[in-house]
């Protein structure tokens, strides 16, 4: 970029900070602080970022959580491919730490005055709720107590829902922006956000993408096109100041409220599924590693992933509730603590009808041997409604009863058998829960909410 490409740039922030404004509805409570960058101080901040920040300690921590449901393949190394994905896809970002909008200097400024409008959103949503304590209202420690496991499931994925919250409202003002020559607006035309979740992300520009396990592309690209999509249903339903503010003011809890907008706008409840207390029974071998909800967005992967995308658009939005429980071992060996082989793992799911339930338990049951060696079903062991196998990992349990699948994993069959039982008969006593203001961590929406806060992604460009 020149030197009078830059300060054409630069000068037309406030211009573009106006027009966000009156977008939005969102008030300019100050000016906003605009540098350019090069290519190397990118790689350093992502470097920098990916190293310090906590969500990136949370993905190293997850990726063997990933592994052992068979989201991510057992050889899959995750930061350094997360490192060189972020490379490629970034766009532009607002640091809410400095409080400063960050550009390419080696990108043309008409090209990034669009991805500015989408910027500057984040500046004047950080203006009006703080957007470092806004979006981060994680839990960070592993849960060690019934309790505390609790706390974790009926938070779970409130940040991240948060997180497409951020971006669904920029890729509005982003949109807007670009439709300037036409005189129309998302609002005015919401065809348009639905024409384009149809015809879906342009992967032919982005190498490192395009070659990316499907966890990551949908968790990449989550918070924009289905926060998007969210954002484009409040707007017509229920105007700018209700999709704006008043999104700020009071966010979706959870991956169920984006996917489906109008459970939001009728706030109803998010069940979430109990966990009793289950340390008793396993605290004298295993050590606590994670605990969480398998959220909509995750049955979704798990069923495009194992089934394919009819599968997977059938079966996700029959969901009704999962939770689950990893432990590792406390024997396992520091090589194996690096592995799928040290965790055991307890997944509950709810279905609204016993079909949904029956399918998800096949496409669960074919992924068995890409997961697993040494697969060898015990059928002289199965009581009624069970499968039981043999792995290189322990046993395997996977339970099928009316709407209901238990899945145990690692535990031996005795003890897979004894949670399974506690897990469901905690299930109809007492009020159902709803999804909280906060998370520990949810798979594939964990992800989802780390990645958007690197900046903004091209293969959200279309």
């Amino acid at each position: 970029m020149t030197p009078d490409e830059a300060k054409e740039l630069l000068g037309s922030i406030d211009k573009i900070l106006q027009f966000v404004s009156k977008d939005s509805h969102l008030p300019i409570e100050h000016d906003v602080k605009r540098t350019l960058i090069s290519r190397d101080e990118v790689n350093k901040h992502l470097q920098k970022e990916f190293n310090e920040d906590k969500g990136a300690k949370r993905l190293e921590r997850s990726e063997i959580v990933l592994k052992k449901f068979g989201l991510l393949d057992q050889d899959f190394h995750l930061k350094p491919f997360l490192l060189t994905l972020l490379t490629e896809q970034i766009a532009g970002f607002y640091d809410n730490k400095t409080k400063t909008v960050n550009l390419l200097d080696w990108v043309a400024p008409e090209e990034q005055k669009p991805v500015m409008a989408h910027e500057l959103t984040h500046a004047l949503q950080d203006q009006k709720v703080n957007l470092e304590k806004w979006s981060d209202v994680s839990m960070e420690d592993v849960s060690h107590n019934a309790k505390e496991d609790t706390q974790h499931i009926q938070t779970d994925e409130a940040s991240t829902a948060r997180d497409a919250v951020v971006e669904g409202q920029a890729m509005v003002v982003f949109m807007d922006y670009a439709l300037q020559p036409t005189g129309k607006t998302l609002a005015s035309s919401p065809e348009l956000a639905d024409r384009l979740k149809e015809l879906g992300s342009d992967t032919s520009d982005s190498p490192v993408l395009a070659r990316a396990p499907l966890l990551l592309q949908e968790s990449l690209l989550f918070p924009y096109d289905e926060g998007l999509s969210f954002e484009d249903r409040v707007l017509v339903k229920a105007g700018v100041d209700a999709g704006f503010a008043g999104v700020l003011q009071n966010p979706p809890a959870s991956s169920t409220e984006i996917m489906h907008p109008d459970a939001y706008l009728a706030h109803t409840p998010v069940p979430v599924l109990r966990l009793p207390d289950i340390h008793p029974l396993i605290d004298a071998e295993y050590a606590p590693y994670d605990v969480g909800v398998m959220g909509e967005l995750d049955v979704k992967i798990l069923a495009e992933l194992f089934g394919g995308q009819q599968m997977a658009g059938a079966l996700s939005p029959e969901w009704a509730g999962g939770v689950y429980y990893a432990a590792q071992r406390k024997n396992a060996t520091p090589v194996e603590k690096e592995t799928t082989a040290s965790l055991a793992l307890l997944y509950y799911s709810q279905w609204k009808n016993e079909d949904s339930a029956r399918s998800f338990v096949r496409i669960y049951e074919a992924e068995l041997p890409r997961k697993y060696s040494g697969l060898k079903r015990r059928e002289s062991d199965e009581k009624d409604g069970e499968r039981v196998y043999t792995t290189n990992e322990g046993d395997v349990l996977i339970s099928f009863n009316g709407k209901t699948v238990y899945v145990g994993e690692g535990f031996d069959l005795a003890l897979s058998r004894k949670l399974r039982d506690q897990v469901m008969s905690v299930q109809s006593s007492g009020p159902i829960l709803s999804a909280g203001v906060q998370r520990m961590h949810e798979p594939a929406l964990s992800l989802a909410g780390d990645l958007a806060r690197f900046g903004m992604m091209k293969a959200a460009l279309r």
